[in-house]
């Protein structure tokens, strides 16, 4: 039973709850003016009641003393013939007397109209007596009236005592009929007052019903189509067949739904064109570019900034961009990030070294993105950069500088003291010492030179410089080569050789390169070929073999020696500028140019160098060059 009033209780209030305050107002009106007008109603019948019955009372009193002082003396005298005569005389001749009733001092009634005569006395006989209180006998100057209520109206009762001579003789009882004029009243004002109250709260309902169907529901219409626009859903219409000015309301809600739609269908048109155009240039920027809002979550990502952060595959867009940055970025741009979206600092530019996924240095520049009026920040904008190249550049840079100081000074610094030696203490010496001073003077400037020079060609070739590829007979480079250090070669006791293939066709290449090249490679080969060893030069031209079967136009050139060899550790780091294996085995000078040298102008030939090497046993290396045909190359 709770429940079902929880439940009942809840529909009331959500019903009420529906309700325009304007509505609630009024039903609240109509109720205190029903409940006034029904309480002055009920007011009206009450009195009018009150004064019925008293009027009953008073009616009853007097009829019940004139009959008793007719039947007191006879009942007095036991006549109770004459008091049955009398009493139904004066019982029909007055309509308002329901019955008579007459009691000896005990209670027991004797007689009574309209009830029958004094009934045969037997054990089945019913006493009938009147139930009176305890202190009547004692109280006889005044009747006791009664009311009690009957389907026909209220009935007064009046008791009045017989007394005779000072003497207690019973009780007569009357019954009076209500005024029935009275009666009709009171019964019409009470329907009269029902009839009102209800006719009120049926013009109470009958104009909600009317408010809810010609003003509420539109209204509610009304405010529930603002909020679908204010939620951007266009699409909303109310169809209401209503006239007047709510119709002329509902009619223009309905245009400006339709116009918004249509403004909204060419402003998305135009966005998703604007935002294509967007993506697109973003996508093809070659810079990782990112967009956060002021949350710091990922608005656009283009695919540079995906590979540099290993996000492929990866739907980051929406998420905060510091959960998916590397740990370095994170510990590097988190506060100034927050800085920023305070509008606490303008952007910042951070240069950050990654390990992972690979290896990298990362250049992130951040900057604000504020609305038209330059004063609300409407979202940051990083630009990341791979900036390794440049930083392996400026790196290689430093060192080269570095290097090229280096070597630089320690001849120039020779030379400057054997000449300050000759010129201050020239005299003091004997002339094989001032030999002596001056070859090395000399051999430290020709070691100058060299370097000089090697740098020059070093730099030449790393340049935007164009080399003129033509046809080169090979046999001529080797054999220049050989000539030039042929006496070197017999001076260290090392025998250095040449093996040519017979007819060997020309290949495409530059003769001059190609002579520096030959000379790198083959002195090399004899600073670290011992005393009874080899050095080699050979060149054929590869067949249509497995070996290369794609490329059958191919002459391959090898520089083989029987030197130390070259450990595993630098195989990969001879080519580098300035590394020298003599570093390593302390033996022999160098400038470090030299592989480095025959690397670039391998490179212009669109080839590569190669080496096989084992320590004590020797090292080899090989590059193969076209055959030409027929064409000369610019490069």
């Amino acid at each position: 039973m709770l429940a079902l009033l929880q439940t009942v209780a809840e529909i009331v209030k959500r019903w009420w709850s529906e309700f325009t305050l304007q509505t609630k107002l009024m039903a609240l009106a109509t109720l205190m003016v029903s409940l006034v007008v029904s309480g002055f109603t009920f007011w009206a019948v009450n009195t009018i009641q009150q004064d019925a019955r008293l009027s009953d009372t008073r009616f009853g009193r007097d009829l019940g003393l004139l009959l008793a002082s007719n039947v007191t003396q006879l009942i007095a005298e036991d006549n109770k013939t004459e008091v049955a005569r009398f009493s139904s005389q004066f019982y029909s001749s007055t309509s308002s007397l329901r019955y008579i009733l007459y009691a000896d001092a005990e209670g027991q009634i004797f007689f009574g109209i309209p009830f029958s005569d004094i009934q045969v006395q037997n054990s089945l006989t019913i006493e009938r007596r009147i139930q009176l209180p305890e202190d009547f006998a004692t109280h006889l100057e005044e009747p006791l009236i009664r009311q009690h209520a009957t389907p026909n109206g209220v009935v007064t009762d009046v008791f009045v005592p017989l007394n005779y001579e000072g003497r207690y003789l019973g009780v007569l009882a009357v019954g009076t009929n209500p005024n029935p004029t009275v009666v009709t009243s009171f019964t019409l004002t009470r329907d009269v007052t029902i009839a009102v109250f209800v006719s009120i709260w049926v013009m109470v309902i009958l104009g909600a019903v009317f408010n809810a169907l010609t003003i509420t529901k539109p209204i509610k219409e009304l405010v529930v189509g603002v909020k679908n626009i204010a939620a951007k859903n266009f699409q909303q219409r109310i169809d209401l067949p209503l006239g007047g000015e709510l119709g002329e309301l509902i009619e223009s809600f309905n245009e400006m739904a339709e116009r918004l739609e249509r403004y909204e269908e060419q402003n998305i048109e135009e966005m998703t064109a604007q935002k294509a155009k967007l993506e697109t240039l973003i996508s093809t920027i070659a810079d990782g570019a990112l967009l956060l809002d002021t949350d710091l979550n990922v608005v656009l990502v283009n695919p540079t900034a995906q590979r540099i952060f290993a996000w492929e595959g990866k739907d980051i867009v929406g998420r905060n961009v510091l959960h998916s940055l590397p740990a370095a970025v994170q510990m590097e741009i988190t506060r100034p990030l927050y800085q920023v979206a305070r509008k606490e600092r303008e952007g910042g530019e951070f240069r950050i070294a990654l390990s992972e996924p690979i290896g990298r240095t990362i250049r992130i520049l951040v900057t604000t993105v504020l609305d038209a009026s330059r004063e609300n920040l409407r979202g940051i904008a990083m630009t990341v950069q791979d900036v390794t190249r440049e930083a392996e550049l400026n790196e290689a840079k430093s060192q080269f500088i570095s290097n090229i100081s280096h070597e630089l000074r320690t001849p120039l610094f020779n030379i400057k003291s054997f000449i300050e030696t000759l010129h201050e203490y020239g005299d003091d010496l004997s002339e094989p010492q001032r030999r002596e001073f001056l070859e090395t003077a000399n051999h430290e400037t020709d070691r100058l030179t060299r370097l000089v020079n090697d740098v020059l060609d070093l730099s030449r070739l790393e340049s935007c410089r164009i080399y003129h590829l033509d046809s080169v007979e090979l046999a001529q480079p080797i054999e220049q080569t050989l000539r030039t250090y042929q006496l070197n070669a017999k001076d260290k006791g090392i025998a250095l050789q040449q093996e040519i293939e017979p007819n060997l066709p020309a290949v495409l290449g530059h003769y001059d390169l190609l002579v520096q090249v030959f000379a790198n490679l083959v002195g090399n080969a004899l600073k670290f070929t011992p005393a009874g060893g080899k050095v080699v030069i050979r060149a054929y031209q590869l067949q249509n073999s497995s070996e290369l079967p794609s490329n059958p136009g191919l002459v391959r050139v090898e520089i083989s020696d029987t030197g130390i060899g070259i450990d595993p550790e630098d195989r990969d780091a001879i080519f580098d500028r300035f590394f020298r294996v003599e570093n390593r085995v302390h033996t022999l000078e160098g400038t470090g140019l030299g592989l480095s040298i025959v690397r670039n102008i391998i490179d212009k030939h669109h080839s590569q160098i190669h080496l096989v090497s084992e320590v004590g046993v020797g090292t080899t290396f090989w590059f193969d060059l076209p055959i030409f045909a027929g064409e000369s190359v610019m490069n």
